[in-house]
């Protein structure tokens, strides 16, 4: 697991972004406003702490498809250092035929994974190709293993969830069966929904 500043310009607040499987930091890179940005990726273990935040006033979180069984398991047992929590596109879940990925699409996606798979999966996710970057099919395959491996996250609440109405990854009948009533808000977006919003505030509140 690794974090990576995205911008520490130390302001007040902190947001700590939990990213999605296989896709970069590049989806945020548009989003303005008065916060530093923290990036969490690459959950083929849950075992590295967050640098030291206590100069902030606040702490914000936004975990995004994967991210979010990936937080909530990485939360276990340590002190919830998050004011504020948005979840976006993912469930606690993360394979179950009713509230997550289907299996299927799961067990597909791993035994298939390759540069030309990635491609169509990134199409899928984006509702639209995107530009053709490597990536290492070897260590991704084993993230999802692992994500797949440690299986449901318990007892993390959000103050918000965003479901996409066009998500073909974590098909959206799945996250609003998922999520109590009252924790979620629609937006008319792909699986990768972050081009509706222009600035972090949008997508905090």
């Amino acid at each position: 697991m690794d974090f990576r500043w995205l911008k520490r310009e130390y302001e007040a607040e902190a947001i700590v972004v939990f990213g999605g499987w296989a896709v970069g930091s590049q989806v945020f890179d548009h989003l303005t406003g008065p916060y530093d940005v923290l990036f969490a990726s690459d959950f083929r273990d849950l075992n590295a702490d967050l640098p030291d935040l206590t100069a902030y006033d606040r702490i914000n979180l936004v975990a995004w498809s994967f991210g979010v069984v990936a937080y909530a398991h990485w939360q276990q047992g340590r002190a919830d250092p998050f004011g504020h929590k948005v979840a976006v596109n993912g469930t606690l879940t993360p394979v179950d035929r009713m509230t997550g990925v289907p299996p299927v699409a799961m067990s597909k996606t791993i035994e298939t994974l390759s540069q030309e798979t990635y491609q169509l999966f990134l199409a899928r996710a984006f509702n639209k190709r995107q530009q053709n970057v490597p990536i290492d099919c070897v260590a991704r395959r084993e993230e999802l293993c692992e994500i797949e491996a440690r299986g449901d996250a318990q007892g993390i609440e959000f103050d918000l969830v965003w479901i996409s109405d066009a998500d073909k990854i974590f098909p959206t009948a799945n996250q609003k069966r998922a999520w109590p009533d009252g924790w979620s808000r629609q937006v008319s977006a792909p699986h990768a929904p972050f081009g509706h919003f222009s600035n972090w505030q949008e997508l905090l509140s």
